[in-house]
């Protein structure tokens, strides 16, 4: 979603599900880096930095959805120093094939890639090995590199989707934002769930002290996050296989649900602690999987993938007896008014429509009393 390109025009862009509750300074590191932390105040300063209509300020919190107002980027003045274009290092061949191997779906709109584990989706301050930093090797004829639409942690494995155009993550990001997009996963957990087919309805915020690298449930100050699940087989009562479909973009949130119902997934030791691991020949890697996702293409119809399990995952099912045939339940429709956007949206309708009749009843009240107060002192008058 970042745009670098010098515009004519105000850009809008939507607040996709992965910048969800973060501040609007954040966003902007981002999504727009080339915007310095200065020109974001100065335009706060100014009214023209704008969130769903209204002016913001850099410490604003941001929402999936709303629409963030850029003013058209800015040339730098003549006089000014240039600063030097950042390169992106060449790829190697090896890294150029190890892209395109990774693809399991390529459309004029999208491409799919079955994310390893162990590879991070974007770089950071430790990170200089990372998805992002090999769409080179995705590029079409005319050097147009792909873009980044969602994210999914280091760890996590499968599907991760990639558009091949503006117009295309603009189209892409309005689905995930909008709920639209169902995505699919699967876990195996430790020890086994008693209600086989369930929903996780827990507010997830970020863990004091963590520097936001952890996540934890907080009733009181978290952002609403909803998972469901249902369980495929079980190992006993020692481990279960699940699938998991979540139904907000909260980070971490299969990790922190799943913790905090007692089942942590394999492997989590971040939000499991020791418990997570098991003994035998099962992994210690993390075994959670972007198994499927279906979203609607912007030229009409569908993209509806499914990723194979990486090398650890797929030994632990065959140890564990689990044969992945019988992982691919049937995806039911959920329609948008039972997701969590959508029953959040209703939640601010009613809230709008009390609080316009409370505003009503109080004229009502206070004009009925100003007409008794009125003929009162006429009364008096005439006495």
């Amino acid at each position: 979603m970042s745009d670098k390109k010098i515009e004519a025009e105000v850009r809008q862009f939507t607040v996709s599900a992965d910048d969800d509750g973060i501040r609007l300074d954040r966003w902007f590191k981002r999504n727009l880096p080339d915007a310095s932390f200065n020109l974001v105040s100065r335009w706060a300063r100014t009214g023209q930095l704008r969130v769903n209509g209204k002016r913001a300020t850099p410490g604003d919190r941001v929402e999936t959805g709303q629409i963030v107002r850029v003013p058209p980027a800015e040339t730098p003045p003549p006089t000014a120093a240039a600063k030097p274009k950042v390169e992106r290092p060449t790829l190697t061949e090896d890294e150029i094939a190890f892209v395109n191997e990774i693809v399991i779906h390529r459309d004029p709109a999208a491409i799919v890639v079955n994310k390893p584990p162990g590879l991070a989706t974007q770089g950071g301050t430790k990170t200089h090995t990372h998805l992002d930093g090999l769409l080179d090797g995705l590029a079409d004829d005319a050097g147009n590199r792909p873009k980044l639409v969602h994210r999914l942690d280091k760890d996590t494995s499968g599907v991760l989707l990639l558009a091949r155009s503006a117009r295309a993550a603009s189209f892409f990001s309005k689905s995930f934002s909008g709920r639209t997009a169902r995505k699919v996963y699967w876990a195996l957990v430790i020890g086994v769930p008693d209600i086989k087919d369930g929903y996780i309805d827990l507010p997830i915020a970020k863990q004091p002290g963590t520097g936001g690298e952890k996540m934890h449930v907080d009733e009181e100050e978290g952002l609403a996050a909803r998972t469901r699940y249902r369980i495929v087989e079980r190992a006993g009562n020692s481990t279960a296989w699940v699938e998991l479909q979540p139904l907000t973009g909260r980070t971490h949130q299969l990790r922190v649900h799943m913790a905090a119902i007692g089942h942590p997934i394999v492997g989590d030791g971040k939000y499991g602690g020791q418990d997570a691991f098991l003994t035998g020949s099962i992994s210690r890697k993390l075994h959670l999987h972007a198994r499927r996702l279906r979203i609607d293409h912007p030229d009409g119809g569908q993209i509806d993938v499914t990723a194979e399990l990486p090398d650890h995952f797929a030994e632990s099912m065959a140890y564990l007896g689990f044969d992945p045939a019988d992982g691919d339940l049937p995806l039911d429709e959920i329609k948008f008014s039972e997701t969590a956007e959508g029953k959040r949206r209703a939640a601010e309708a009613a809230a709008k429509s009390r609080r316009k009749e409370r505003k009503g009843e109080r004229r009502s009240r206070g004009n009925g009393s100003e007409g008794g107060r009125s003929n009162s002192g006429g009364g008096r008058s005439k006495r």
